[in-house]
């Protein structure tokens, strides 16, 4: 979707997750589709544990088939993405393999960490690219710099949201908030001097950015007793508002994926910069 706002054509899509591919395919009509089902699905994240940052995560070796099909493809560009923490701890060794492995297969390598909130993205939202150019074409290093005014939760919130049960502890526990808690676990953490972990559950307040959204984290409103809504949901994740989840979790997809306004600021960078300079 980044890709089409920027202009460019976009011809097909390789899926591992089946689910993931046939909402892909409900709302675009790509020329070429691949799905990776069966055996190898099954295994899919169980291959290599890697250390990213504080926190330990499953990483498998599609990145390196995904090298695999840019040697054989050699397009002029390569674009990569995964999380911030890939560039933390013992996972650096994991990424100077990446960069070797794009490296024997003819490509120069940039990585850039970026943040969607100063890209147009409502969302502070940190997110590791590999930009990787044909070595043959001796292409300039891109430059991505971007400073575009961060995006309050206050300047489109909903005005709709999901209630609290106000017959639980967590509605007791949000009532208890100040303003310089983050999330709900800040709240317990600072009110009950307890291990409880509730900091999945970030608060989204009226003059700040909104936080990550993750696949498994439901954002709570600070100034209602609520969670936001999908619609705020999809805004921070800069997802059009009629996008077909195909019966998914607007959550989990969200949670998932770059928002396409991030990508669409890449993708016209590297036109301008690269792209058009060979042609």
């Amino acid at each position: 979707m980044g890709y089409k706002l920027a202009g460019y054509d976009v011809i097909g899509d390789c899926e591992i997750d089946p689910k993931i591919n046939k909402m892909y395919l409900a709302n675009f009509s790509p020329k070429y589709n691949f799905s990776m089902n069966g055996e190898r699905s099954k295994n899919w994240g169980k291959l290599k544990k890697f250390r990213e940052g504080q926190a330990d995560q499953i990483l498998d070796d599609l990145f390196f088939y995904f090298i695999q099909l840019a040697k054989r493809l050699q397009p002029k560009v390569v674009v990569a993405e995964n999380v911030e923490g890939l560039l933390r701890g013992n996972a650096k060794g994991y990424v100077n393999l990446i960069i070797k492995k794009f490296h024997d297969a003819g490509y120069k390598v940039q990585l850039f960490l970026l943040n969607a909130a100063t890209m147009g993205v409502p969302q502070c939202r940190k997110r590791s690219f590999f930009i990787c150019t044909r070595k043959d074409l001796d292409l300039p290093n891109i430059k991505l710099n971007f400073h575009e005014k961060p995006i309050t939760y206050g300047e489109f919130k909903d005005n709709h949201y999901k209630p609290m049960n106000k017959n639980t502890l967590f509605y007791k526990r949000w009532l208890k908030r100040i303003p310089k808690d983050r999330n709900i676990g800040d709240t317990v953490k600072r009110t009950e001097n307890g291990k409880i972990s509730m900091f999945s559950f970030t608060f989204c307040k009226d003059s700040e950015v909104p936080n990550t959204l993750t696949a498994s984290n439901n954002p709570v409103r600070f100034d209602v007793p609520g969670f936001i809504s999908d619609k705020d949901m999809i805004t921070i994740q800069t997802f059009p508002q009629d996008y077909d989840f195909n019966d998914m979790s607007a959550n989990y997809v969200c949670g998932m994926s770059v928002p396409p306004i991030m990508m669409e600021r890449i993708a016209r960078q590297i036109k301008i910069q690269l792209l058009d300079k060979v042609r």
